[in-house]
């Protein structure tokens, strides 16, 4: 079996923070968002190799990423795109990347930017028993939050009906970018050839779904799709579970750190209360009440009061 981490998004929504680095490597707890995945699948025997689908402008990114850590199993696949315009849709770089690396095994394709509490391997097992196309299900407790997936409707754990980003759902479960199909059912080419919608994946299942049968892996550990900064700050709190992290070489002088805090490598903090906030390498911060936040590398903060804020790297506010 073969596995692609989708990782070929802009993240226009976190921008500055992701103007120059791709999501999938923001930080979350001791770890990245994209190597919670990628060590699963390492340790997972039926997991022959990993595509991490990307674009131009973030391969060398990965590239970096990749060389520094010991991974065997995965390898970059770079769609032709350096803007968000260029686009193809992820059901048209899932076809391209078939293609071109030449995928004729079972695929896993999995979400690099989504955090799931559940193991991997779980999915997998429930994949193997039924032998057939699987999706995960989350109920995310809201109708209006569900507008934004693809809606499940299940008899048991069967697929009955599947609607993508419905106007009107009737209910809370969704569908999240986490996939299992059999080779016979990598049919992302005769889909496309339909002129069917080539953006998200969910379009793809629900085609499919009216093809032949899909079951659904229900779970109801965490899950986070960090699209957003209020996104990404939840799930670095789930993952620190209310504890601070302080990078050894960083220094704090004369501080209140609350919980769920996060000061990178280099980064100086003196008079500064901070609460529920992400600093990264590098930064200054001096008397100044920060909440909800994300500082990026090389910025200086002075006597500010901050909340629900990103200041982009290099940035002095003073």
């Amino acid at each position: 079996m073969h596995a692609v981490v989708l990782a070929g998004g802009y993240a226009t929504r976190l921008w500055p923070i992701t103007r120059h680095r791709p999501k999938m490597l923001l930080p979350v707890g001791d770890t990245t968002v994209i190597d919670r995945i990628l060590s699963e699948l390492e340790t997972d025997d039926r997991i022959d190799h990993v595509y991490i689908s990307t674009n131009e402008r973030f391969a060398p990114a990965f590239e970096a990423h990749l060389e520094a850590h010991p991974y065997e199993k995965a390898s970059l696949s770079i769609e032709d795109t350096n803007v968000e315009t260029e686009k193809f849709g992820v059901v048209g770089a899932l076809a391209q990347l078939v293609e071109r690396e030449g995928v004729d095994e079972d695929l896993l394709v999995v979400a690099g930017d989504n955090l799931m509490g559940f193991e991997m391997g779980d999915f997998l097992d429930f994949y193997e028993e039924k032998g057939a196309p699987t999706i995960a299900a989350y109920d995310v407790g809201s109708l209006e939050k569900a507008t934004n997936y693809g809606l499940v409707a299940l008899e048991g754990d069967r697929v009955v009906d599947f609607q993508e980003k419905p106007e009107n759902p009737k209910s809370t479960l969704v569908s999240i970018a986490c996939y299992a199909f059999p080779a016979e059912s990598v049919r992302f080419r005769e889909y496309l050839s339909g002129d069917n919608n080539p953006d998200e994946p969910g379009w793809y299942i629900q085609w499919l779904q009216a093809e032949e049968g899909v079951h659904a892996f229900s779970f109801e550990e965490p899950w986070f799709d960090i699209g957003t900064p209020d996104a990404y700050l939840e799930a670095v709190a789930w993952a620190l579970g209310g504890e601070t992290v302080v990078a050894a070489d960083a220094t704090v002088e004369d501080c209140d750190l609350g919980q769920n805090v996060h000061v990178m490598p280099g980064a100086t903090l003196s008079g500064v209360s901070v609460s529920d906030s992400v600093v990264f390498s590098e930064a200054t911060i001096e008397d100044s009440d920060i909440v909800d936040s994300i500082v990026d590398e090389h910025a200086e903060v002075h006597g500010k009061t901050l909340t629900h804020s990103l200041v982009g790297s290099y940035s002095r506010l003073s």
